[in-house]
């Protein structure tokens, strides 16, 4: 049972107000949510904060209290647009007030109405001129009116995935010690700094590193129209497989290479298989949190990347070991002025006599925990015990979106999440079955030992849909206005481990990265938990001893709860 909904009002006073133009990971989202139309909500993220457990029970005004300073320190949460346009200026509001939702739940029930909550929160658009960029509901104990747990739903334009995750920490360490020592970056001092001439010229940077590549990618990865569209035209559907979760983490223990960047090569082959393409290209999110002064920021920094690999491999291995280091390309150089790389696109469209738009791209969302191989390494008897347990469901259906070939990774309950939002004039409904439970099989079938690439077209023709997934039947999808995709991302914040990464202002030669069998890579996940979207215990800078400024008991406390694809 759930009590009405109360309001309480979060009034804030900041140290200043301000404007600015937006930064360059604030434009690359915007573009995006401006191209998806009225289906923006896709981009909402939510997080849920427990209240810290112990005995000291949190009245209504001190957890209001914590919210407004949490506004105060993290100016990106009371910034808003003058108006909708292309290039729109943001204002930083000095003052004001939010007005959070009060709901009171029964004995047992908190923890579920929390996530209700966050689900309602999330379905409805962000107004980005009026309403400020993020959304707060308290749910409250029916027995005592204490909360016991915080919502917080946020506008793609202030934060991403990362961002959330330090927002929801900080709101954590301020419930638990009232204030918080020193002051975060903020992203209008950075929209600032990249509009310095030494700014733009870093911006411009990786668009003429990349150039070449996109003279001998396909124009598009998906431009052979399918005969089969639904309406509306996008639509999604989500495997989750314990088997792949388990496969992909064999198969990086024996390369070397991060379970992203395995998981990233066994899409490319499969594309290929889809389109006959021998060149995979692709829109990886990244972070862009490879700095000290980015660590703490919230807002949204990550950017799509470009991911080139040739599919040239004889086995999966080999295509493996290209793939990563075609992904530590792509994280060196995935910081850019989004104008600059629109006028290189400009100049290969003017050389090549057609435009060039890949339509494809990934997203690694996973929490640094399950994305990493840090876990013990399962059987083969394990897998294949896993493997008639993953389901196969269709989760969303839209009328627009920037992308026709939408991959997201996200731990799920009941193992890796692998969820595919693709056009379907372009892929049919049932490839995007076929594409998922064949990138399982490929992954599982070289779990064991390097195995050779087999006739991907003919894998895909031959997969079929196994009694086990139960996928409800195509034309009958709930109301997509009530599936967004909580995630964000594209939270489009796949974070690579910062420790792997050498300096990317300077792209070494193949022969001269290390061995992968001695240095693992780690760079191709996300790790704010973002973005991988979980965030790396130990990349939030902080005084504890897991590198959050919480102790261990604190953590245990304080959990935070990120929202989960739909």
């Amino acid at each position: 049972m759930t009590g009405p909904a109360g309001r309480a009002a979060v009034g804030f006073a900041g140290s200043r107000g301000g404007s600015a133009g937006l930064t360059w990971g604030q434009q690359s989202i915007w573009h995006a949510i401006r191209a998806t139309g009225e289906d923006d909500a896709y981009f909402n993220f939510g997080r849920i904060v427990a209240a810290p457990r112990g005995g000291r029970q949190l009245p209504v005004p001190a957890v209001v209290a914590a919210v407004a300073r949490l506004v105060e320190r993290h100016e990106s949460l009371r910034t808003r647009l003058t108006e909708v346009r292309a290039d729109p200026t943001q204002v930083l509001a000095r003052s004001g007030t939010i007005v959070a939702e009060v709901i009171e739940a029964a004995p047992g029930q908190a923890a579920a109405v929390a996530r209700r909550t966050q689900d309602r929160l999330l379905t409805e658009r962000f107004d980005y001129v009026r309403d400020w960029p993020v959304r707060v509901a308290l749910v409250t104990s029916a027995a005592d009116a204490s909360v016991s747990h915080l919502v917080l739903v946020f506008c793609h334009l202030a934060a991403d995935g990362h961002g959330a995750d330090v927002a929801a920490r900080d709101l954590r360490l301020l419930l638990l010690r009232g204030q918080l020592a020193g002051t975060p970056p903020q992203p209008l001092d950075l929209a600032h700094r990249q509009q310095t001439p030494a700014g733009q010229e870093a911006g411009r940077a990786a668009p003429r590193y990349w150039e070449p590549e996109l003279h001998r990618v396909p124009p598009t990865m998906f431009g052979r129209p399918s005969g089969d569209p639904s309406d509306p035209p996008w639509r999604g559907a989500q495997l989750i497989s314990a088997a792949l979760d388990a496969a992909s983490r064999l198969v990086s223990a024996r390369t070397g290479a991060s379970t992203t960047t395995v998981l990233m090569a066994a899409a490319s082959a499969l594309i290929g298989g889809l389109t006959g393409h021998r060149v995979c290209a692709m829109y990886p999110a990244v972070s862009n949190r490879f700095r000290a002064d980015t660590l703490e920021l919230v807002s949204p920094l990550a950017q799509d990347g470009l991911f080139v690999l040739d599919l040239t491999a004889p086995t999966f291995d080999g295509l493996v070991a290209d793939a990563w280091q075609a992904a530590l390309r792509t994280y060196r150089r995935s910081e850019y002025e989004p104008a600059a790389w629109l006028e290189m696109l400009g100049r290969v469209r003017a050389a090549r006599g057609v435009p060039v738009r890949l339509q494809c791209c990934i997203n690694d969302q996973r929490p640094a925990e399950l994305a990493g191989t840090g876990r013990e390494l399962p059987t083969p008897g394990e897998i294949a015990a896993a493997l008639p347990g993953s389901t196969l469901r269709w989760i969303r259906q839209l009328d627009q979106l920037s992308c026709r070939f939408c991959l997201h990774l996200t731990g799920e309950p009941g193992g890796l999440g692998l969820a595919l939002t693709a056009d379907t004039r372009y892929l049919a409904g049932t490839d995007i079955e076929r594409f998922l439970l064949a990138l399982e099989a490929l992954v599982v079938s070289a779990a064991t030992g390097d195995v050779p690439l087999p006739d991907l077209a003919a894998l895909l023709d031959r997969t079929a849909l196994p009694d086990r997934t139960a996928l409800p039947d195509r034309t009958a999808l709930p109301d997509r206005t009530a599936l967004p995709d909580r995630t964000a991302l594209p939270d489009r914040t796949a974070l690579p481990d910062r420790t792997a990464l050498p300096d990317r202002t300077a792209l070494p030669d193949r022969a001269a990265l290390p061995d992968r069998t001695t240095a693992p890579d780690r760079t191709g996940r996300g790790g704010t938990g973002p973005e991988g979207t979980g965030p790396d215990r130990t990349g939030l800078a902080g005084t504890g001893p897991d590198g959050t400024g919480l102790d261990s008991a604190e953590l245990d406390a304080a959990p935070v709860a990120p929202a989960p694809v739909r």
